[in-house]
């Protein structure tokens, strides 16, 4: 099937992918503190291919009564009372995030965005939690939808770690600089473009005719 005028908000069904990453002090998104969110918005060239395009990257300084676990500020690296990391208070940081999402979800002729996370569940999980807890109204996010470069790198290149998965796709990985969320988010959105560009490629989109597709393992019935 022709794709004559191809378009980012038709290629996810009107929805805009953005890679989020966030840095945090530990694993439960209710009671450990965001330290880290950054974003990088997707644009889509004459071709139909995917590109990163703007990023956007806020320290964060913890909530009030915000747990934080030693173990995950010696992974990340972060000192969430270091003067010189320029946090900012949580609010702040969301609404800088999704203002710039917003911007490009009408520039792209999207209906909202999706996120688009390295074992996104996390990502996502943080995100709203500190959208509840800001009282945030407009969050620009599909509200448990989201698009998991783990699972796409392991299904397109038999990996799920995000430096394993870059070094499979090509995409150079500097370990020294892992766990800083923009980072982490660049190339995740590398990652994820090279996945959704290769299929394109390979003639898996635009999508054949449901009468041209090949048979799958179902029968008329619908068993197996």
């Amino acid at each position: 099937m022709a794709e004559k005028h191809p378009s980012l908000a038709k290629r996810f069904r009107g929805f805009l992918p953005v890679v989020v990453d966030v840095e945090t002090g530990g694993f439960n998104a209710n009671t450990d503190a965001l330290l880290e969110i950054a974003a990088v918005t997707l644009k889509m060239d004459h071709k139909g291919f995917l590109h990163p395009d703007q990023s956007v990257h806020y320290q964060v300084d913890p909530f009030e009564g915000a747990n934080l676990e030693q173990a995950a500020l010696d992974f990340t690296g972060i000192d969430p009372w270091n003067p010189l990391r320029g946090a900012v208070p949580e609010e702040m940081a969301l609404r800088g995030v999704f203002e710039v999402v917003r911007k490009a979800v009408r520039e792209n002729n999207c209906t909202r965005a999706i996120l688009v996370g390295h074992n996104a569940f996390f990502d996502h999980g943080f995100v709203k939690a500190a959208v509840a807890r800001t009282g945030i109204k407009r969050d620009p996010f599909h509200p448990f939808s989201c698009f998991d470069t783990a699972s796409l790198a392991g299904l397109a290149l038999g990996q799920t770690v995000l430096a394993t998965a870059c070094e499979m796709a090509g995409i150079p990985f500097d370990a020294n600089q892992a766990h800083s969320a923009l980072y982490d988010t660049t190339r995740t959105a590398e990652l994820f473009c090279t996945i959704v560009n290769r299929w394109r490629t390979l003639g898996g989109w635009p999508p054949p005719a449901p009468v041209d597709m090949p048979p799958t393992l179902a029968r008329n019935d619908g068993s197996f």
